[in-house]
C-alpha cells in the first residue's frame, strides 16, 4: 500500500471512529478524553490489529500506558444494518507493565471469561433494551462489518454512553476478500448469487443452501471465494410450487450445471453445502439427482427425514401435519426437534443414504433445540453402513452447541424470530446452545469444513489453495 493510500485509509478510518462516538455521545467538547487520573500522565493506546480483516481472522487486541494493576473494561459496539445497536465488554487488569493483552490476559467477568481473543465479537448481544428475538446477519457483503472498541476505568456493565472511552479503535470485519467478484444469477428460473475469488482459475466449486427462513443469504458464500471456492448462494424456497419430484429434482438439476459450466469453475470438482433444510436438500441431491455428481457434500445441522417422491409443497403439507409434536418452553418459545422423533424406521420416509456415492460431512450441535440432528446422524451412519458406503463419512458433533453453526465469531443466538414459510406465522424460535462452546463449535468446525473442501475439491490442496488475507 502507497503512503497516499495509506494517509487516505487512515483519515476514512479516523472519520468512521469520530461518527461512531458522535452518534453514540462518547464526544466532549474535545473528543476522546482520557480520565483525570490518566491525563495527569500519559494517555493509553488502544490496538486492533489488523484493522482490517476477514470475518474468521483472528485480531489482536492490546492496550497500553496504564498504570500498573489497573482496572478497565473492554467493549466492543457494533451498529447493524437494521439500526440496532449489539454490544459484548470484558474485564481486565493490567499487568505490572500496565499492559492489557486480549489474547493471553483473562477477563474477569463481562459477556465472556477467560483468555478469548475473540471474546469481544462472539458474546456479542443487542444492548439493554433492544428488540427482541433480534439475530445478527450481514446483508450487504459488499461493506464491512465495523465494530468500535474502547477501553472504560474500572469495571462497567451499563452506562457506556454515559462516560467518555479513554481510548478507542475501529476495525472491519470482511466477508469478501479483495479481488473477490460478486454475480447476481437470475436465469432459468434460478435466483443466486455468485463469487469468484481472486485470480486466473479456474477454481472448484460449492454450491451453498441455507435452511428454511428463505431468502438469499450470501455471506458464507462471499466467506467461501475469499477462500479460493467459487460458491453460489442459492434462493431455493420460491420453487415449493413445482407441483412434482421430479420437477424438484430438474430444477436443483439446472442450479448444479449453472455452477459447474461457469467458465471459472472446475467441472468434476464442484461440491454442495447445507444449513438445516438447505443439509437435507444436499442429501436429495446427491442420492436422487441423476445428472449431477458432487464431489462432496457438507450437512451443517440436518436430516434425512424427508419423504421420498414428493415435492417441496407436499413436504409443508407434512410438517404441517407434524406441528402438534411442536412445543413451547417456558418462555413460548418454539421448539421443533421432536417434529421427526422418534426417527422413521420407514425408509420411504428418509432419503436413501445407500445412495449417496461422494464424501459427507455432518456437523451437528447436540443442544440442538430446532431439529434432531444428532439422532438423524446416527440413523444415517447406521443407514450407510448397511449399504456399505460408510467409509465416505464423516460426523462432527459438538457438545452444548446449537443449532445456527456459522462461520467463526458469529454472536450466538439461542433464540431468534422466525417466520415459519409454509403458513407465515411469525414465531421466537428456540435454537439452541450455550454460548462459550457454541463459539467454540463454530470455529472449530469452520477449520475443519474448509478443510474437508480443500482436500476433496482441490486438486493439490497443498499447493494450490489462494491466500484468503486483507
Amino acid at each position: 500500500m502507497s503512503w497516499r493510500s495509506c494517509f487516505y485509509f487512515l483519515r476514512a478510518a479516523h472519520k468512521t471512529l469520530y461518527t461512531l462516538q458522535e452518534q453514540l455521545g462518547l464526544l466532549g467538547r474535545s473528543g476522546i478524553r482520557p480520565s483525570s487520573t490518566m491525563a495527569q500522565t500519559v494517555t493509553p493506546i488502544l490496538s486492533v490489529l489488523p484493522t482490517r480483516g476477514l470475518v474468521d481472522e483472528k485480531f489482536k487486541v492490546a492496550l497500553e500506558n496504564l498504570p500498573p494493576r489497573f482496572p478497565v473494561t473492554l467493549h466492543s459496539l457494533h451498529q447493524s444494518e437494521d439500526k440496532d445497536y449489539w454490544e459484548a465488554f470484558g474485564y481486565y487488569v493490567s499487568d505490572d507493565r500496565g499492559r492489557v493483552t486480549v489474547s493471553q490476559d483473562a477477563s474477569l467477568g463481562g459477556t465472556y471469561t477467560g483468555a478469548e481473543p475473540m471474546g469481544l465479537l462472539w458474546s456479542m448481544r443487542p444492548v439493554p433494551g433492544s428488540r427482541t428475538g433480534l439475530r445478527l446477519r450481514k446483508m450487504d457483503v459488499q461493506s464491512p462489518m465495523v465494530v468500535l472498541i474502547s477501553a472504560y476505568k474500572g469495571h462497567v456493565f451499563e452506562g457506556f454512553r454515559e462516560q467518555p472511552p479513554m481510548a478507542s479503535a475501529v476495525t472491519e470485519r470482511w466477508y469478501m476478500a479483495p479481488g473477490v467478484q460478486r454475480i447476481d444469477i437470475r436465469e432459468r428460473g434460478v435466483k443466486g448469487t455468485i463469487f469468484i475469488p481472486q485470480g486466473p482459475g479456474p477454481f472448484p466449486g460449492v454450491l451453498d443452501m441455507w435452511g428454511g427462513g428463505g431468502g438469499l443469504v450470501e455471506y458464507r458464500s462471499a466467506l467461501l471465494a475469499s477462500h479460493g471456492f467459487v460458491s453460489m448462494a442459492l434462493d431455493y424456497l420460491s420453487f415449493e410450487t413445482f407441483k412434482t419430484h421430479n420437477e424438484c429434482l430438474s430444477y436443483f438439476e439446472k442450479v448444479f450445471s449453472i455452477i459447474q459450466q461457469h467458465p471459472q469453475v472446475i467441472k468434476d470438482r464442484v461440491g454442495i453445502c447445507g444449513l438445516s433444510l438447505g443439509a437435507t436438500v444436499t442429501l436429495t441431491m446427491a442420492a436422487y439427482c441423476k445428472s449431477i455428481s458432487p464431489r462432496c457434500c457438507v450437512c451443517i445441522s440436518g436430516s434425512h427425514v424427508f419423504p421420498s417422491g414428493v415435492s417441496f409443497a407436499e413436504v409443508f403439507q407434512f410438517k404441517e401435519m407434524d406441528m402438534g409434536k411442536a412445543r413451547l418452553d417456558e418462555q413460548k418459545r418454539v421448539i421443533w426437534r421432536d417434529m421427526i422423533l422418534p426417527i422413521p424406521t420407514d425408509p420411504q420416509r428418509k432419503v436413501a443414504m445407500g445412495r449417496i456415492k461422494c464424501p459427507l460431512l455432518l456437523v451437528n450441535g447436540d443442544d440442538d433445540q430446532n431439529w434432531a440432528t444428532v439422532e438423524s446422524a446416527e440413523d444415517m451412519a447406521k443407514m450407510m453402513r448397511a449399504a456399505g458406503n460408510d467409509h465416505l463419512l464423516t460426523t462432527l458433533t459438538y457438545h452444548d452447541a446449537g443449532h445456527l453453526i456459522e462461520p467463526p465469531y458469529t454472536p450466538h443466538f439461542r433464540a431468534s424470530n422466525f417466520i415459519v414459510q409454509h403458513s407465515k406465522q411469525k414465531v421466537v424460535m428456540l435454537w439452541g446452545g450455550q454460548t462459550k462452546p457454541h463459539a467454540d463449535a463454530q470455529e472449530d468446525s469452520w477449520e475443519k469444513i474448509l478443510a474437508f473442501l480443500r482436500q476433496h475439491l482441490y486438486p493439490c490442496p497443498s499447493s494450490s489453495l489462494p491466500q484468503a488475507k486483507l
